[in-house]
């Protein structure tokens, strides 16, 4: 079922690392009418667009409180339960990372400040397609309230009777987030990054998705709306040496092969018993699967990988940059403090990926396709941004006016040098 590859030459390590989804031509075309058509006729290409992909007519966009309160009495006594646990653990993790105040006198006289100051309006996106990703609710709705963002938004796609999944409604209710819209795909995207009749424009969106999803993003990004991070289908990069247990290895992988059929799974060994019985349990697991045909095709573009040495499993591991990478091995510390590249990793036999998908505490909102090279996952920061401030004395702004004028006269830039000269010079 999954291809063991006996090591690879650096040179081949590109085949092995390429993700399975690209965005077409045809996605991007078709986004960008999206985009343009909500610009242009805002709810009314809205309620169309829903009835098209949704298969779903509405007469309102936004969900109500009676709505809410209805769905709320339908979650299960032990999913509200969950919900909690898994709330209270998210909101002790983010409020641990909320920022000092910055304070430093640089110089006598020279005093620089940085504050770290909410996004007034987010949005968030949550999708409503083969899950209803409840989860992801609590992951960016909690850090949002957390960092005092005023206003929350959230758009998911509604089922074809019109309602929103009930644990979805409920979780957002617990991570107090106020306006609730029936909109998915790159539609909701686009209403909210340019506003419609029902929807107030936001600043920045967060939240994962389909590829046309993903591609409203980048599109709405290039028309100067932050997003959170480009992302693309999910994968977990499993490391592990012979101590590892098989079957948790083939769990871990199934875990990420039943998102999608574009989703991606590989484990880095330098155990070959390991990595044939990883193989054999993967086929017992997947007969478990109520999604087995979606795993299937997921993994039909995973790899078993057998390296020399955990130096070179390591050196791949930060060369692929997984979004999710598990150290299953029996000096998982050592190995961790190799790490460059990850969106967020599990230490350990008893540190499933998901576990942070759901209860941990940290954050599932990660980067993929290669992008933790260069972005954080979703944190406290994501909702904030940091302003600088100072105060200087005359007598802090003339120890460093020769600084000042010298190198704004040498970029040609004189005026600078005024603002400076004309202060100092006073009499």
């Amino acid at each position: 079922m999954v291809e063991i590859v006996e090591y690879p030459k650096r040179t081949d390590w590109a085949q092995y690392a390429r993700r399975a989804a690209v965005v077409d031509e045809t996605v991007r075309r078709n986004v960008a009418q999206i985009i343009d058509d909500v610009a242009a006729r805002g709810d009314e290409a809205l309620k169309e667009m829903t009835e098209r992909f949704d298969g779903c007519h509405l007469d309102t966009i936004k969900v109500s409180d009676e709505e809410i309160d209805a769905a709320c009495r339908e979650v299960p006594a032990d999913l509200q339960e969950a919900i909690s646990v898994a709330a209270a653990n998210i909101a002790k993790f983010h409020a641990a990372e909320l920022p000092p105040e910055v304070a430093v006198e640089v110089m006598p006289g020279i005093d620089c400040r940085q504050r770290a100051v909410p996004i007034s309006r987010v949005g968030l996106y949550v999708p409503g397609g083969n899950s209803p990703l409840f989860s992801t609710v609590l992951m960016l709705a909690i850090p949002a309230r957390l960092a005092g963002c005023r206003e929350v938004v959230l758009c998911t796609p509604p089922r074809r009777d019109g309602t929103i999944h009930p644990a979805i409604l409920y979780a957002a209710r617990v991570a107090g987030v106020g306006d609730i819209y029936k909109v998915g795909g790159a539609q909701a995207v686009a209403a909210m990054a340019l506003g419609t009749e029902s929807i107030t424009p936001v600043y920045k969106i967060f939240g994962p998705g389909n590829r046309y999803v993903t591609e409203a993003k980048v599109q709405v990004n290039a028309r100067g709306v932050a997003i959170d991070m480009p992302a693309g289908p999910s994968e977990v990069m499993v490391v592990a040496d012979g101590s590892a247990n098989a079957m948790y290895v083939a769990s871990d992988f199934l875990s990420q092969a039943e998102h999608g059929a574009d989703s991606q799974s590989l484990l880095l060994t330098t155990d070959g018993e390991l990595a044939r019985a990883v193989c054999r349990d993967i086929d017992l697991l997947l007969s478990r699967l109520p999604k087995d045909e979606l795993a299937r095709r997921s993994l039909a573009h995973s790899h078993i990988i057998l390296l020399h040495d955990d130096e070179e499993m390591m050196q791949f591991a930060n060369y692929y940059a997984p979004e999710h990478l598990i150290i299953n091995h029996s000096q998982a510390e050592r190995l961790a403090a190799m790490v460059e590249n990850a969106g967020s990793v599990f230490l350990g036999a008893y540190s499933p990926e998901s576990a942070g998908d759901y209860a941990s505490g940290t954050n599932h909102t990660l980067p993929t396709s290669g992008y933790a090279r260069c972005y954080s996952g979703v944190n406290i920061d994501s909702f904030m941004k940091k302003i600088t401030f100072q105060r200087l004395s005359r007598e802090g702004l003339a120890s460093i006016a020769p600084a000042v004028t010298t190198m704004a006269r040498n970029e040609g830039l004189v005026a600078h040098s005024l603002a400076l000269e004309v202060r100092i010079n006073e009499q």
